[in-house]
């Protein structure tokens, strides 16, 4: 049975598990056996496979890059990179399905590896509408803000508020990629480059 790196995304597998033995023989021959959600219906899953309605994440999603990062992990670096990525947003099936990784797992490892970061409340600000930081202001008694557009709504914010003051009024962060992960971006462009584009 492949164990390479089940510590890292498949601890929580029960490797007595008939299913999920089925599913370790599919994935014999990667380095790795991706990431396995505890939601998948592994059963439901291998039938699948077999006749041919899915598909194995491909064996060069799988091969880490010394960094002890999978394509998958670049992939996220890259999406947050649009600056449009934050606590609120979903991830595509595609991160477990096509890449092999927990995204939501994968994207605390790149902030502990410095090569993305997690914004504060005030440099979250733009992922707010107007309405909502006027709502802001007002539960601050600050004037002279009713007619300020959304510019000048977060100006006036930043300027008068402190972060432990407006950081308990708005629950949402945006993240945001380090100079480390451009880099990284760069060294590795190749499963960017094979991605699917859309505009974020």
């Amino acid at each position: 049975m492949n164990t390479t790196n089940i510590e890292k995304q498949n601890s929580h597998l029960d490797l007595t598990d008939p299913d999920v033995k089925n599913v370790f023989a599919l994935y014999e021959n990667h380095a790795e056996v991706p990431y396995i959600s505890p939601q998948r219906n592994l059963h439901e899953w291998v039938n699948l496979v077999n006749i041919g309605s899915e598909s194995l994440v491909p064996k060069r999603n799988m091969i880490r890059f010394e960094e002890d990062v999978l394509p998958g992990h670049l992939i996220l670096l890259w999406r947050i990179n649009f600056g449009t990525f934050t606590t609120i947003s979903g991830y595509p099936k595609y991160f477990e399905y096509d890449y092999g990784i927990n995204a939501d797992q994968a994207l605390q490892e790149l902030i502990d590896k410095g090569y993305a970061k997690k914004l504060s409340a005030l440099d979250s600000l733009p992922y707010l509408n107007a309405a909502q930081l006027k709502a802001i202001l007002k539960q601050f008694g600050l004037k002279g803000y009713s007619k300020l557009n959304k510019e000048g709504l977060m100006e006036l914010a930043k300027s008068e508020l402190m972060e432990e003051q407006i950081s308990p009024h708005f629950s949402i962060r945006g993240f945001e990629i380090t100079p480390a992960g451009k880099e990284l971006l760069a060294k590795y462009p190749e499963p960017v480059d094979r991605h699917p584009k859309k505009k974020y």
